[in-house]
């Protein structure tokens, strides 16, 4: 199997195309509605905003896929309609559970319900894990409540990640449009290699996430016009999970775990998504260990603490999204190559961003320090120096 790509990046451009036409209508209905995400103790943004840019994400998605059921090229992807049906139904049901919450706060355990529906319509359709390979351990095939099971928990566990790292503006989009690329790319290859079969789902949904990102991107950079809100991060978190369980789960060839143990499908996405997985983890301990309850929101998560060092809001969001890029190189190069070769400039890149990361703050101490001190007291003059000029009025 060798198609083009061509046809993956015509649905990408309507995705990303109809997710901006539906942000500004969408947008004044959140005004007129009174949608609106208020500034608080937890919160960076300092004005009224918008939540229901979710909406878009999801109309961008619906656009997307019924371009891609018009291209012949997607024949055989619908020839399998189940899973078509069931990814629709899950990321109706996921949508709906975050849009009730963003319009009226329901509780964590309703939400999770929500997750937890939308996961189980994927297995129903038998979109789910089936083959689970551990890396150097080889792979087991799962039995039928298990495999549910663990579906689910990828499930609930996706949407959790995008909507814990969703706290600054551009922040998960820009992630998960760096996240759901990759993985199209590295789902592609094995399209390339015939490892995946041409009915496979998973290349398709990645495309279509990373698309609706690409759109609702501009409006939600900050300073954000509008806000995913929870509708918006639990589609995404259910779309980057229905995408990873069609490629890494139901994938039995060798070629998915040889040589590097970056060919195990379903650890490609916790290595891309690493930024809010790990986030997701840390929140997780650090609520237990404090005995807050999970779902108690606070102000630590990785983002609060890039800030807390002195980066910038913007700053914070492109570091974040540098991170998660340099993982998707960590794993994307050795599946293109078929080497590890690849791995000493990644590492090293890693490095040079780790440091920016730690000292960038203190540089910038320092100059301001070095620059408030070079300022004379009581008003007097400063001397010039390198061609500058002071005017001193007669």
């Amino acid at each position: 199997y060798r198609g083009p790509v061509r046809p993956y990046l015509v649905v990408m451009a309507v995705a990303a195309a109809v997710t901006v036409a539906a942000v500004p209508p969408l947008r004044r209905l959140s005004h007129r509605l009174g949608v609106m995400a208020e500034p608080g103790d937890r919160s960076v943004h300092a004005t009224p905003t918008p939540v229901l840019g979710g909406a878009a994400l999801f109309l961008g998605f619906l656009a997307g896929l019924g371009t891609a059921a018009l291209l012949p090229e997607f024949d055989p992807v619908f020839e399998t309609s189940a899973n078509v049906l069931g990814v629709l139904a899950a990321a109706l049901v996921i949508w709906v559970t975050g849009l009730i919450d963003d319009v009226r706060e329901v509780s964590a355990p309703a939400k999770v319900a929500g997750m937890v529906l939308s996961g189980s319509l994927l297995t129903l359709v038998g979109l789910s894990i089936i083959y689970f390979r551990v890396p150097f351990l080889g792979f087991t095939v799962l039995p039928p409540d298990m495999s549910a099971l663990i579906t689910v928990l990828w499930v609930v566990g996706m949407a959790n990640a995008v909507n814990l790292i969703d706290g600054l503006d551009g922040l998960a989009a820009g992630i998960v449009a760096i996240g759901a690329g990759s993985f199209f790319l590295y789902g592609w290859r094995l399209l390339d290699e015939g490892v995946l079969d041409p009915t496979n789902i998973g290349p398709l949904l990645a495309v279509l996430t990373a698309g609706i990102c690409l759109g609702f991107l501009p409006f939600n950079f900050n300073p954000a016009s509008i806000f995913m809100g929870d509708s918006g991060a639990l589609l995404l978190g259910l779309l980057l999970a229905a995408s990873t369980v069609a490629v890494g789960g139901q994938s039995d060839d060798p070629f998915s775990g040889q040589a590097w143990f970056f060919f195990a499908p379903l650890v490609i996405p916790l290595v891309i998504l690493g930024v809010p997985l790990l986030d997701t983890v840390f929140a997780v301990v650090r609520r237990a260990t404090r005995r807050t309850g999970v779902a108690t929101a606070d102000k630590e998560h990785l983002h609060h603490r890039l800030m807390d060092l002195g980066h910038g809001h913007r700053r914070t969001v492109v570091l974040l999204w540098a991170w998660t890029a340099v993982l998707s190189g960590f794993v994307l190069l050795p599946v293109f190559t078929g080497r590890g070769d690849g791995i000493v400039p990644i590492g090293l890149v890693a490095l040079a961003l780790l440091l920016f990361t730690v000292l960038a703050p203190r540089w910038r101490n320092g100059r301001e320090r070095r620059d408030a001190s070079a300022v004379p007291e009581d008003g007097a003059a400063a001397p010039s120096g390198g061609g500058d000029r002071v005017r001193v009025d007669p």
